[in-house]
């Protein structure tokens, strides 16, 4: 069995959609269960029969924490060691995710996982004292260092992007700090690729998209994308910015470049380019309902890509015209025709999505910003 830790974050969430797709038994965790308690800890894992422990959580606000260390290093590090003593009490293995915040990045070069760490903050040295618990714990572990990680689920920048280039006229973007983004999905492929394997192979890994880049790079090829899919179709400009003049309460690095070299040879595996990554996103490569922001009825060839998204929900509207369906959203139809199905898109500007097929070809779709 398969312990998932942090369920509900954004990699955990990618990670959680494999496990139950391939079927592999396994069980989940997230806020429910402390892990920096450890007698919560052993008393939940006495029960199972446990073969791999996977830690997708973590304390991630680097800035806060620099006024919370005491909290960053309970769950980054203490939570982490009880991880490590747990899975080696059940002769289980531990696979962990940590980050490239554990390098001053001062380097010119890609880091290798050889590298000495040397983190500047609160939220990397938590990190690598959680690395450092796991080697002096438990032989069998996986450690996958990752940087910059975005994707479907929870904030992160491509999200943030999009929803700056909807509502500014200017997005000042840092242009000097260096590395590669990482799809969230693609780490979660190769946590299921590494622990599905009949031969293990342990130690720490560098993992990312391939590619190296800067943020304001980055964010103009999400903006390119953006007005490629039509989900922005305004005019705005992307100005670029030195690191001293968006100062933050914790450094960043400025190179946080990490090779791959080491994982792609150990665990046979090809990575594709970030740029690639990104125009897989289905947030990037569908036409969003994000977009539309007034009553409007879209063609149906524009709702059969959204259907194909999202999951039909049960509820059926009421089938008069301009029917409330619920507080707060009304129905755009002017059909009396009783819906065959229903279904609520969430998108990623915090719109909310309510539309039905009443019979085949009638399409009604309203949208309302929350």
């Amino acid at each position: 069995m398969i312990w998932l830790v942090g369920n509900r974050g954004m990699l955990g969430m990618a990670v959680d959609r494999r496990l139950q797709s391939q079927k592999l038994e396994h069980v989940a965790t997230d806020l429910d269960l402390d892990i920096t308690d450890g007698r919560r800890v052993q008393a939940f894992a006495n029960p199972l029969d446990l073969s791999w422990i996977i830690n997708c959580s973590a304390y991630t606000a680097v800035d806060r924490a620099e006024d919370e260390p005491e909290q960053t290093f309970r769950i980054n590090a203490e939570g982490v060691r009880n991880l490590a003593l747990t899975a080696r009490r059940k002769e289980a293995r531990l696979l962990h995710i940590s980050t490239d915040y554990v390098f001053d990045g001062r380097k010119e070069g890609a880091y290798l996982e050889t590298d000495t760490p040397n983190p500047m903050g609160v939220y990397g040295s938590s990190k690598l004292q959680g690395e450092i618990y796991i080697c002096e714990n438990i032989a069998s572990h996986v450690i996958l260092r990752t940087a910059w990680l975005y994707g479907h689920d929870g904030n992160n920048f491509v999200r943030t992007m999009l929803r700056l280039f909807r509502e500014q006229d200017e997005v000042m973007v840092v242009e000097d700090q260096w590395g590669s983004p990482t799809l969230a999905d693609d780490l979660a492929d190769i946590i299921l690729h590494i622990i599905t394997r009949e031969k293990s192979h342990y130690g720490i890994f560098n993992f990312t998209n391939e590619g190296r880049t800067n943020w304001f790079e980055f964010a103009a090829m999400i903006l390119e994308l953006a007005r490629k899919y039509h989900i922005v179709d305004r005019e705005l400009q992307l100005i670029p910015i030195k690191t001293n003049q968006y100062p933050t309460k914790a450094l960043r690095p400025a190179n946080s470049y990490l090779s791959k070299e080491k994982i792609k040879q150990v665990f046979k595996i090809p990575v594709r380019s970030w740029q690639e990554a990104l125009d897989g996103v289905k947030a990037m490569n569908r036409k969003a309902a994000s977009r539309y922001t007034d009553w409007r009825l879209p063609n149906i060839l524009e709702l059969e890509s959204l259907v194909d998204i999202y999951s039909h929900s049960p509820a059926m509207p009421p089938n008069h015209p301009f029917a409330r369906i619920a507080d707060g959203y009304w129905s755009s139809t002017t059909s009396v025709y009783e819906p065959s199905y229903a279904w609520v898109l969430y998108t990623l500007d915090g719109a909310v999505g309510v539309g039905y097929k009443a019979k085949p070809d009638f399409y009604a779709w309203v949208v309302r910003r929350r």
